[in-house]
């Protein structure tokens, strides 16, 4: 069982940032998605944003699954309170087990680890490879010159208008939200 009414978000964040405003927004998010009644499948740890939206998740109600690889059990402590914890060999294997038990995606604030599962979670959506909404909660504008230079590739023609109307790019939580399941 994902969650009661079988939809669950795969959220994409930091696993290492200690920032006070990252790790209440995912909390906040987590709760959501415990309130909302859906699951959340997540990368596994149980450190920084990654581990503050599982627990607020799993304090909410919500159904959990970490899916971390081997290399990372330690470092980013295998969340072992997850409903349930799959433990992959690798990393493609852990990003192909998240994608597939997830109906949605939402990237928060993170780096390089977060931007590669975000960027590949968007290209597959635009490559026909799912049909998942695919959401960015950038309140504090973390990511606007990431998305500054998307605008700027948009308008040199190496982005099309089809790639930008696979994602929901929003400041507002309720909108984020509401992208990430849309037919509610």
């Amino acid at each position: 069982m994902v969650s009661d009414n079988g939809f669950a978000v795969c959220v994409y964040c930091s696993a290492s940032t200690a920032d006070a405003g990252a790790l209440a927004l995912a909390a906040a998010v987590g709760t959501e998605i415990g309130r909302r009644g859906w699951g959340l499948v997540s990368g596994g740890g149980n450190v920084s944003m990654m581990g503050a939206v599982a627990h607020a998740a799993r304090a909410a109600g919500a159904h959990t699954i970490g899916v971390i690889p081997k290399h990372l059990v330690h470092k980013e402590v295998a969340d072992v309170d997850s409903d349930e914890l799959i433990v992959t060999d690798t990393m493609r294997e852990r990003k192909q087990i998240m994608e597939d038990r997830a109906d949605a995606f939402l990237t928060l604030p993170g780096g390089i680890g977060t931007l590669e599962e975000f960027f590949e979670t968007w290209t597959g959506g635009f490559l026909g490879q799912h049909e998942k909404p695919v959401v960015v909660l950038d309140l504090d504008d973390h990511y606007r010159g990431l998305f500054e230079w998307i605008d700027e590739l948009y308008g040199r023609g190496f982005v099309t208008d089809y790639s930008l109307s696979r994602i929901t790019v929003t400041k507002d939580f309720a909108e984020a939200f509401a992208a990430l399941r849309p037919e509610l």
